[in-house]
């Protein structure tokens, strides 16, 4: 799990990064929105991600797969640069990093789906 997690933390760095330092080139985004926005944005999410491992690392692994999920899901969430614009509207390093992020983010709710139905099939058998 923890090596998904480094892998979508640094895809949406990548993502970020690229949308902070070339905000304006982005289709369909508001204007209002700046670059330390941007990376405040990364940072919040990112803290959600990292209390959610921490959690889970000290055995708290219903409320950490929980922050986990929502981390994944705010992942999931870059694709609504496609609801703004279309996909041929970005350019190639635009798609690139936006489904890097997306696609990592989809493993890491995969696997946080995994483990949340191991721990309600354990809980299941203890009932039994």
């Amino acid at each position: 799990m923890f090596v998904l997690l480094a892998l979508y933390a640094v895809a949406s760095l990548l993502h970020f990064v690229h949308n902070a330092e070339f905000l304006a080139d982005y289709p369909g985004l508001p204007a209002s929105w700046s670059s330390a926005g941007v990376y405040l944005a990364w940072v919040t999410m990112t803290a959600v991600g990292g209390i959610g491992a921490l959690l889970v690392y000290r055995a708290r692994e219903w409320i950490g797969l929980l922050l986990l999920a929502v981390y994944a899901a705010l992942g999931l969430d870059s694709l609504g640069h496609y609801v703004v614009a279309p996909l041929s509207a970005h350019s190639a390093m635009m798609n690139t990093t936006i489904l890097l992020e997306v696609g990592a983010a989809a493993l890491v709710l995969l696997e946080v789906t995994r483990r949340m139905v191991g721990l309600m099939a354990s809980r299941r058998a203890l009932i039994k």
